[in-house]
């Protein structure tokens, strides 16, 4: 791997969910706690009750109906990127023995995305140029040609996040206060 601080990287995703693109993932993926943030308890793997189709029916007054939670929630765009370019458009609610898969890409794509947001906002630091280096390489392995399955299976049991973690620990060395 190229280790100048001119390594070209891969073409960033978007980083902002699109709904349409998406088999309602987070719908169906994460677990919600009846609280302020929540009008219900739901155990993640579990569809929300609110869900028609691909759809959320309150979409339109999920805080009123007392899903603020959602309402302020954001995959980073990991769920119409797992849709889309891992499932061919394909979603769990056709396809119910994609429910688990599909699931597990969301869970490991949005720590992808949470990386390279976190890696790109670095870059606005001033740091040294080794350190912008390392920045620009654990970034390039957030930025393969195509993420697959397995690709993120081996990403989220691999040295890779714990690596990246350790990175942006140290970032506070280099921040001004």
């Amino acid at each position: 791997m190229n280790t100048s601080t001119n390594a070209p990287l891969g073409p960033v995703p978007v980083l902002k969910s699109d709904c349409a693109n998406c088999a309602a993932m987070c719908c169906i993926a994460l677990a919600m706690d009846k609280s302020e943030a929540f009008a219900i308890d739901k155990p993640a793997g579990l569809p929300c009750p609110n869900l028609v189709g691909h759809q959320c029916s309150i979409h339109k007054s999920l805080e009123w109906e007392g899903f603020k939670g959602c309402a302020d929630y954001e995959c980073a765009g990991a769920g119409q990127r797992i849709t889309q370019e891992l499932f061919a458009g394909e979603s769990w609610k056709e396809k119910p023995r994609l429910a688990r898969p599909m699931i597990d890409a969301f869970r490991q794509m949005r720590q992808v995305h949470e990386f390279i947001e976190l890696l790109l906002a670095a870059k606005g630091l001033p740091l040294p140029v080794s350190v912008e280096a390392q920045r620009e390489r654990l970034l390039a392995q957030l930025l393969p040609e195509a993420w697959t399955t397995d690709s993120l299976e081996d990403f989220e049991t691999g040295i890779l996040p714990g690596a990246i973690r350790a990175y942006l620990a140290g970032l506070r060395d280099h921040v001004r206060r």
